[in-house]
């Protein structure tokens, strides 16, 4: 597996001042040989699409594409647009990077490593190896990440420092073997990928990356998110055990 055959996503929303950053912090040497940087716009008000695109032709990067959806997909939304059209095309693996600069794409070689060595199916950047506090981390969201990771690892019988991390490398045939179409389009998404995953027994590994948190707009109702990754995660427990059918993970699971 190399290089050339990865793919790096970046979800934007009102990312206009922050994407530049974001893609100008990419390792040169992996800005340079990754097949594509795929820019998926998820019809921001601002110009975060004209302003990935006048990038492209500033600086060259002829890797990089933009897509402008033509409503707001959802978080969950763009994923399944980034993630199929990576199946379609064949890419061995694909790095999420969010628009807001959260996470630091300095540490994305550590993530990508253990995909190109055929070690895991999908690599967290873990927050939580760390001192996220530290990082600026504020406190409700720390301890909100604490107790929903305690419940989700007793839950699913695993043992990550977090479930929460939007800094992810998936290795593309992983994608082709879960129902990622079925899943939610909201922010949960990535509970549910997470979970699919556990449920196919495709193996996870954690990196540890640096906490940021900076004026970067946050779009997420965290008590809202919080709520249905509970949810979530309590239906699939007990539809597993066959305490309980949910009709969401029969649909996602088509039984």
């Amino acid at each position: 597996m190399e290089l050339k055959r990865f793919a790096i996503y970046i979800p934007a929303y009102n990312a206009a001042l922050t994407l530049p950053r974001v893609l100008e912090r990419i390792p040169e040497k992996i800005r340079r040989e990754v097949q594509e940087i795929l820019v998926v716009d998820n019809n921001s008000p601002d110009n975060t699409h004209l302003i990935a695109l006048e990038i492209k032709k500033q600086q060259d990067m002829h890797n990089l594409r933009v897509i402008r959806n033509e409503r707001n997909e959802g978080y969950g939304g763009s994923q399944k647009i980034a993630y199929q059209y990576c199946i379609d095309r064949k890419f061995d693996g694909v790095v999420m990077l969010h628009g807001d600069a959260q996470y630091a794409p300095e540490f994305m070689e550590n993530l990508i490593e253990p995909i190109i060595r055929g070690e895991a199916d999908m690599v967290f950047g873990s927050r939580f190896t760390g001192d996220p506090l530290k990082g600026g981390m504020p406190l409700h969201r720390y301890l909100g990440n604490r107790a929903l990771t305690t419940v989700q690892n007793l839950l699913l019988g695993t043992g990550l420092s977090e479930f929460h991390s939007g800094y992810r490398v998936y290795a593309v045939e992983a994608l082709r073997r879960i129902p990622f179409q079925r899943f939610s389009s909201d922010y949960h998404f990535d509970t549910e990928i997470i979970i699919a995953m556990v449920d196919t027994k495709q193996r996870i590994m954690e990196v540890p990356i640096p906490t940021h948190y900076g004026d970067e707009e946050n779009y997420v109702n965290i008590w809202r998110y919080g709520l249905d990754v509970l949810v979530t995660t309590v239906s699939y427990f007990l539809h597993r055990r066959g305490w309980r059918r949910s009709r969401n993970w029969s649909r996602i699971f088509g039984e």
